[in-house]
């Protein structure tokens, strides 16, 4: 496994820190909780790329979908663990976006995922059915799994526009910042309309200091970087190892117990991110970019 590898396993491990955090904290909105953990990430990106001295990426339609997929997110997918639960929910959104992620790039490209990423997102997103359908006790409900599949198109849309600009030659640290920014404006009017009173507490402020923090501003920073060299549904599936951390932070920290479904889904989700380390060699090599270089953003 190489190393842009790794900073995206990472980056997931720090994703997988969000739901710990947050039942850790005070009882709050889950559109607000995203929102404010949104602006808090924007902020410590803009002052990163500000300290760096990273270009402003080229203001287009790349920068603009992805600042969307930031948005779109958030409120996609808290709207769809509300209306259908957090397991079904779950493993619609994370199961989703690799697929799309791989069909956008596919599109935009015309470069066919290999055959190693097919197997490793079958794997994968048999693993977070098994980890989110382990527990999973409510009624499925169609407009939550379609709200579900939002949050995972949103994903992909901020993974492949990424993608692009980072391309395009922008900066790592500028590219997250932009993207971030213009999505905490977009998502400025559920903090202006919502509850905020529970960040006024010390657990509170520290919630979404932590969530700002680590599984936004560092996680999408080693993010970008291993996105960089590897393809747009690449790294969506070994982003798939999101659930896996968020499942053993449970059992350790919150005193869950998962049970026989959720440890075969943490074994699949392993077993799909060994399968696309181990498909590497093939698959680089059909990544090398056209003659033309990348399109303009």
């Amino acid at each position: 496994m190489g190393r842009p590898h790794l900073l995206v396993l990472l980056a997931a491990v720090c994703f997988g820190t969000t739901g710990t955090a947050q039942a850790l904290g005070p009882d709050a909105s889950p559109l607000t909780v995203g929102a404010a953990r949104i602006a808090v990430g924007a902020v410590l990106l803009l002052a990163v790329a500000r300290v760096v001295r990273a270009r402003r990426p080229p203001v287009g339609w790349a920068l603009a979908v992805t600042a969307l997929g930031v948005a779109g997110y958030q409120l996609c997918f808290f709207a769809a663990v509300k209306d259908t639960g957090v397991a079904v929910g779950t493993v619609a959104a994370l199961g989703s976006a690799p697929a799309i992620a791989g069909a956008l790039a596919w599109l935009l490209d015309r470069r066919p995922p290999g055959r190693a990423w097919a197997g490793a997102t079958a794997l994968a997103a048999a693993g977070v059915a098994a980890l989110a359908l382990g527990g999973a006790d409510a009624e499925v409900s169609a407009p939550g799994v379609l709200l579900a599949v939002g949050a995972g198109a949103s994903y992909a849309v901020f993974t492949v526009g990424s993608k692009r600009l980072l391309d395009g030659g922008g900066a790592t640290e500028a590219v997250m910042a932009w993207a971030f920014g213009l999505g905490a404006v977009l998502l400025l009017p559920v903090l202006v309309l919502g509850d905020l009173g529970w960040a006024g507490s010390a657990d509170g402020a520290a919630m979404a200091l932590w969530l700002g923090a680590v599984p936004t501003a560092l996680a999408y920073l080693l993010f970008a970087r291993g996105l960089r060299e590897l393809r747009a549904g690449e790294a969506a599936t070994l982003t798939l190892a999101e659930p896996v951390t968020a499942t053993l932070l449970g059992a350790t920290v919150l005193d869950e117990r998962p049970g026989a479904l959720a440890v075969a889904g943490i074994v699949l989700v392993l077993a799909g991110l060994a399968v696309l380390a181990r498909g590497e060699p093939r698959d680089r090599r059909a990544d090398v970019p056209a003659a033309e270089g990348p399109l303009p953003a």
